[in-house]
């Protein structure tokens, strides 16, 4: 006899049907599984065969052939092992074939039968939504996640005997329904630990920040060991603005393929916040490896990543990053196939001025001229060009350290924030895209018109500092942001004339 149960794996972050065929016929008693399996698919033989085993089944002592189809596309995990055991239960006619039919099924199975959680449960039933599937058979952990998915039934299952149950209509599961408003409405579990108010002096690179999480910007941030640069980064998570509820379901994606997604708060709320170590190799950092998974810039997707030490990260994986920086994805070539992952991440990186770090100070920094040319030369032009804000940060005194007083809380400047985000989002209501950072050179046509004094401003900057057609843009687009800053319509001359001293810092370094 023949079954058939519809399951699905993953290519990238995307899902695809799967065709999981199950034939029982006479012979010599055989577990054949078909279909390009890759060790954890092959292995499923052993763990189908004793999970029927002890739930209570028998196991028929028969040829079963397994065949997944598409047979040309490889196929990865563990998912596969429940819809592998309800196809050979189905062929045992404990439950009519009918009842399968519109389903999706997917779980992996524990020797005692019981089912466990898989990844990118997301992908794959917002996959099969498309492709018009009903519903689908899932494991109780993966619920909530699959829940999100709007226009599909979800079953929550815990063991092989409650979904065969089900399955006989001897037991009745009640769709899983997930309370969107109250998920998404519910507060977000802020850090209170991290506060910009924390940080003393420093005010030029306190309003760099803003201006880059108002517009989505890249920054470098320039300065001796101790000034603040890494304790100012990793605060910048409580300035940007929240996350829309497209955009956390399309980062939820991305965690659940990784396999990251916390068991708790199934839809992330927060905007991703990755800090990889300067030894990261460059596949880490974009995707990829023997079994592709979504690398450093896709998990920050709609977030920030941050290099610390940037000149201590490798020349290929720093190089590497320059194409995702401008389309806002990463594109993977296997010799299996191509992957896309999205990567339209905020950039945020810090390094010293010189090897030592305390360029300028003539007791302690006792770097060649030599040294620090070979230093700054590790980060490429093309590289830093990318960058839209450069901000240079002294050493503090005493005095500024001493001081009792705080500068302004991260309530108060996300609250700006968030009101040039609103600019923002109404200026860009008929488009794709959400902030200024995301403006290509025709849209910066239309929505960065300069006065005459302003061009004139700007022409003598580029002449004189040699700026490239790419750092012309993204001056444009900064003063965008730090007019809607403002609440200005139109950019002008000030805002023209702030930008460029945060293009000006790479004449300084000779970078």
């Amino acid at each position: 006899m023949l079954s058939k149960i519809i399951s699905s794996g993953i290519l990238g972050i995307d899902g695809y049907l799967i065709d999981v065929e199950v034939d029982l016929s006479s012979g010599l008693p055989a577990f054949d599984l078909v279909g390009l399996p890759d060790s954890a698919v092959k292995e499923a033989r052993e763990r189908v065969r004793t999970a029927i085993k002890n739930s209570g089944f028998i196991f028929p002592v028969k040829r079963i052939t397994v065949n997944l189809a598409p047979a040309h596309m490889k196929k990865e995990g563990a998912a596969f092992d429940l819809p592998i055991a309800i196809g050979v239960l189905c062929c045992m006619e404990l439950f009519s074939p009918s009842a399968t039919e519109n389903t999706l099924v997917l779980g992996e199975l524990s020797l005692d039968g019981s089912v466990r959680p898989v990844k990118g449960v997301l992908s794959m039933v917002h996959h099969a939504k498309e492709k018009g599937i009903s519903r689908c058979i899932v494991p109780i952990e993966n619920a909530e996640e699959a829940a999100l998915v709007k226009g599909i039934e979800v079953y929550p299952i815990t063991n092989l005997n409650d979904v065969i149950a089900f399955l006989q209509k001897k037991k009745q599961i009640s769709p899983f329904i997930v309370d969107f408003h109250s998920l998404f409405s519910k507060d977000i579990e802020q850090n209170t630990f991290l506060d910009f108010s924390d940080v003393k002096g420093q005010e030029n690179a306190k309003r760099a920040l803003e201006i880059a999480a108002s517009g989505m910007h890249n920054a470098l941030l320039i300065g001796p060991p101790g000034t603040g640069k890494t304790m100012l980064a990793k605060r910048l998570s409580t300035i940007l603005p929240d996350l829309t509820f497209e955009e956390s379901i399309e980062i939820t994606k991305i965690y659940s393929v990784a396999g990251l997604l916390p068991s708790q708060n199934t839809l992330i709320r927060q905007r991703p916040f990755r800090s990889p170590h300067h030894t990261i190799s460059p596949s880490a950092l974009t995707g990829g490896g023997r079994i592709p998974r979504p690398g450093e810039i896709s998990l920050a997707h709609n977030g920030v990543l941050f290099l610390d030490e940037l000149p201590e990260f490798q020349r290929g994986a720093l190089e590497i990053m320059r194409q995702p920086l401008e389309d806002a994805k990463v594109t993977i070539a296997r010799v299996s196939g191509t992957l896309t992952y999205p990567s339209n991440f905020m950039l945020i990186a810090a390094m010293n001025p010189c090897p030592c770090g305390y360029l300028g100070d003539s007791n302690r920094c006792h770097c060649s001229l030599n040294e620090i040319t070979k230093y700054h030369n590790k980060i490429s032009g093309p590289l830093l060009d990318r960058i839209d804000l450069m901000v240079e940060l002294p050493a503090l005194s005493y005095q500024s350290l001493e001081q009792n007083s705080h500068g302004e809380s991260s309530t108060q400047i996300k609250q700006r924030v968030l009101q040039s985000q609103q600019i923002q989002l109404e200026r860009y209501k008929n488009e794709k895209f959400f902030f200024n950072s995301q403006l290509s050179a025709a849209q910066i046509e239309h929505y960065c018109p300069l006065g005459q004094k302003e061009k004139t401003l700007l022409q003598a900057a580029f002449d004189r500092m040699n700026f490239s057609a790419r750092a012309y843009h993204k001056i444009l687009k900064v003063a965008r942001t730090v007019a809607d800053l403002e609440g200005c319509k139109d950019i002008n001359t000030k805002h023209i004339a702030e930008v460029i001293q945060y293009r000006s810092l790479d004449r300084k370094y000779k970078m």
